[in-house]
């Protein structure tokens, strides 16, 4: 197993612990360790993709990255 595939796996679980959590409703989308986990994992993801140079991965986690940025910076406008 390659360095890449550690850091993805570890950036792919925070974000799956996050998703998990939602759904069996200890998390809200609006929660902040929500959102945290998902800036963590979806970065951390978007690193391993760009270690591989995987374009479409690299788009897609970024993407989540910069959307979960301006979801916590937004989070308490909301309430």
């Amino acid at each position: 197993m390659s360095l890449s595939d550690i850091i993805g796996i570890f950036g792919v679980a925070l974000i799956l612990i996050a998703y998990f959590l939602n759904v069996i409703g200890k998390l809200t989308s609006d929660n902040k360790i929500f959102i945290i986990l998902n800036i963590l994992g979806s970065g951390i993801a978007c690193l391993a993709s760009y270690m591989i140079k995987y374009w479409p991965f690299v788009i897609l986690e970024g993407t989540w990255f910069l959307v979960s940025i301006y979801g916590f910076f937004n989070i308490e406008k909301k309430k």
